[in-house]
């Protein structure tokens, strides 16, 4: 029709935009609390032997470590060696728990045998004294 105001064109919104929040600055806290945005205040892991969920600082990480005959499954105290990774509580009842559900391979993803020893002697050695 002449005369009349032109239409918007498609896909144009005609409502103001919504004001969006300020960003949070490194010398403000987050304004979300850690339930608000579905995040965990702690990192959690399942443990291979028990198939309990706990802390990851509880737990110990190990990997794989191709040997020259074998794969040892190496303890991973700063959890920076490379590879896929387990974690496991530092007991016996959950090493014998892993050993006797053949956990260890199916969570390394590797075949063949593997040297445990690196790792029972982690967890059999005493504790420190004070």
């Amino acid at each position: 029709m002449p005369g009349s105001q032109p239409s918007s064109p498609v896909g144009a919104s005609t409502s103001a935009p919504t004001p969006r929040p300020p960003a949070a600055t490194a010398a403000e806290p987050m304004a979300q609390s850690l339930r608000e945005t579905g995040r965990l205040a702690e990192v959690v892991r399942t443990c291979i032997g028990c198939r309990h969920r706990a802390d990851k600082t509880t737990l110990v990480r190990i990997v794989a470590v191709q040997g020259p005959t074998t794969v040892v499954v190496t303890p991973d105290q700063c959890g920076t060696l490379p590879g896929r990774g387990a974690h496991l509580h530092p007991t016996t009842r959950c090493l014998e728990l892993a050993v006797r559900r053949k956990a260890f391979g199916r969570a390394l993803r590797t075949e063949g045998p593997l040297d445990l020893d690196a790792l029972v002697a982690l967890i059999e050695r005493p504790g420190p004294s004070a």
